[in-house]
């Protein structure tokens, strides 16, 4: 507390206001000053002429009793010309005590010591210490969650905020802020553009232009990702200077595609982690339905790795006692070879022929509908506003949550709903009823914000994609880190030196998978990268592995074998 006190008020000396109010203050002390001398004085002369005499200290104390008006009676005048003389100190005290020393007080220090508070707080600059830091422009739903992964990987980052105001309710929200207008290149300056590793904005598709605008000509390097709501808004913002412009909409749109069991049963590529690829494969309809993963036998079929299966939303990693079933969604690792092997050998069976059910007509909704028809998968969108009704065959006019218009659209026949309102409450309501009405049927959520992801999944819902877990996830991965990729909602591929304990052991020897909940999916050492390891493989000292895991089997990994291991980004 006593060196928050002395910071701040250093800061408020310092300051050029600091010095021209401590001078004001300074003065009206010393005028002040004076008059208590002069009445102390005056008093002691009155006295005299009364025939009484009192010390110096007594004067004073009887000075200062009458300014405040405390008055406490025990020394008085008995003359007129000593009771005068009482009322121009007590009205002069009034005056310079009670008026104007609390403004005086108020404003050259009450007042700076606030801001000086507030400017501690939300700062206009960063210390010259700050560098390989992030910059935000905007707190939402995807930058609150990008935040979270920052913190967890020990990134430093900061919020650009126009308002002081906002930035102080961002600081009392533990978040860390910087003051400044994002079209002053000053305000970049301050932020030490040139030091950071990436500039993150996701505003309007106008005000992000003008931010990667500014920023490139300070910084003709620097990583500038944006968001875009438009597509035609992509081409300008290339333009003006972002390296990555993220499309929200069409990113989810496509991972509802990827998942929906109404499509085909190929593999669709997630992520690549050098040349290893990560892809889901439904399927549904397929011979695999009902056999085990061990069963399968796909390893030794086609070369690719079963790492785990998607269930009802919940990743769960390969064992060979696990049950391939009708919703179940593979994850598969291997090279583009492999995956290819698998597309010859499962590209002939389709799950279904029935269009897909689109819950909304919005930009989710369309760009889910695009992404679908890429695929050469039917669809119906259920929307209710006219505006939003583009083709009347593919569109059916009404409320999501009427059921004539559900049975008119085909909820009944249908293999797969996908509910894409950014409403998170009315996606709960409507997985609940799509779930009542079909007890069967596959259901995809969107959930705007990270914290409905639970709740949707207990309503009912098969797999839910937040749309703040999905951008944040895209900016942590052009972050180009080389030791860590997130290729899915919770689901991470992280590159790690072999611990020394480990060394010299067989990947199945040495239990990570049952000991952490991790897959070794390749090996790099000084050969090359080897996708799909033999579990019989001996991982060597100077080698290194590549796992694929959810963020809590990671962690037990890194507890497990020590965090020293993880290779430096």
């Amino acid at each position: 507390m006593l060196k928050t006190f002395l910071v701040v008020i250093t800061s408020v000396i310092r300051g050029q206001r600091g010095h021209r109010d401590i001078r004001i203050l300074v003065r009206f002390l010393l005028v002040l000053l004076v008059m208590i001398i002069l009445y102390s004085v005056g008093f002691h002369m009155l006295m005299l002429r009364e025939g009484k005499e009192y010390s110096w200290i007594t004067g004073f104390y009887w000075t200062l009793t009458v300014m405040s008006t405390l008055g406490f009676g025990d020394i008085t005048f008995h003359t007129d010309l000593g009771r005068l003389f009482s009322i121009i100190v007590l009205l002069s005290g009034i005056v310079f005590l009670l008026v104007l020393l609390p403004f005086t007080f108020i404003e050259f220090f009450y007042e700076p010591w606030i801001s000086a508070q507030a400017t501690m707080r939300a700062p206009r600059q960063l210390s010259a210490e700050t560098s390989g830091h992030i910059l935000l422009t905007h707190h939402d739903a995807v930058t609150n969650a990008l935040i979270h992964r920052l913190e967890q990987h020990k990134y430093p980052y900061a919020i650009l905020v126009p308002d002081v105001e906002a930035a102080l309710r961002l600081h009392d929200l533990g978040l860390s802020v910087m003051v400044g207008d994002l079209d002053d290149p000053e305000t970049w300056m301050r932020a030490r553009v040139k030091e950071a590793a990436l500039v993150f904005s996701t505003n309007s598709d106008v005000k992000n232009t003008n931010v990667a605008f500014t920023v490139r000509e300070l910084a003709k390097d620097l990583p500038i990702i944006t968001s875009a709501l438009d597509k035609a808004s992509k081409d300008i913002l290339m333009l003006a200077g972002s390296k990555h412009v993220l499309r929200f909409e069409e990113m989810i749109g496509d991972s509802f595609a990827r998942r929906t069991m109404g499509g085909d049963t190929m593999s669709h590529i997630i992520g690549q982690f050098d040349t290893l690829q990560i892809a889901e494969a439904n399927v549904r309809g397929t011979p695999l339905v009902g056999k085990t993963l061990g069963e399968s036998r796909l390893r030794e079929k086609v070369g690719v790795m079963v790492v785990g299966i998607w269930e009802r939303g919940h990743f769960e990693a390969a064992r060979a006692d696990v049950v391939i079933r009708d919703n179940t969604v593979l994850v598969l690792a291997g090279s583009k070879k492999h995956l290819s092997r698998y597309d010859e050998c499962f590209r002939i069976y389709n799950a279904s022929a029935v269009p897909v059910l689109i819950l909304g007509g919005g930009r989710v909704g369309r760009a889910t509908a695009q992404a679908l028809e890429r695929r050469g998968v039917d669809y119906r969108i259920v929307e209710m506003l006219p505006e939003r009704v583009q083709d009347s065959k593919q569109y059916e006019l009404g409320s999501a949550a009427d059921l004539a218009v559900l049975e008119k659209a085909g909820i009944r026949q249908t293999s797969t709903v996908i509910i894409t309102p950014r409403d998170d409450d009315l996606n709960v309501y409507l997985t609940i009823y799509c779930r009542q009405l079909r007890p069967e049927i596959q259901i995809l959520s969107r959930a705007t914000y990270e914290r409905n992801v639970a709740t949707l999944h207990r309503a009912g819902a098969d797999s839910v994609l937040s749309y703040a877990s999905m951008g944040s996830n895209a900016a942590m991965n052009l972050l180009q880190r080389s030791s860590i990729l997130m290729v899915a909602e919770g689901l991470d591929l992280f590159k790690v030196r072999v611990p020394a304990v480990l060394a010299g052991q067989t990947i199945a020897e040495s239990s990570i998978r049952e000991r952490t909940g991790c897959s070794v999916v390749a090996i790099d050492t000084e050969h090359g990268v080897e996708v799909g390891p033999n579990p019989f493989e001996i991982l060597l000292a100077d080698a290194e592995i590549v796992l694929i895991s959810t963020v809590e089997a990671e962690e037990r990994f890194l507890n497990l074998f020590g965090k020293g291991n993880a290779v430096p980004s």
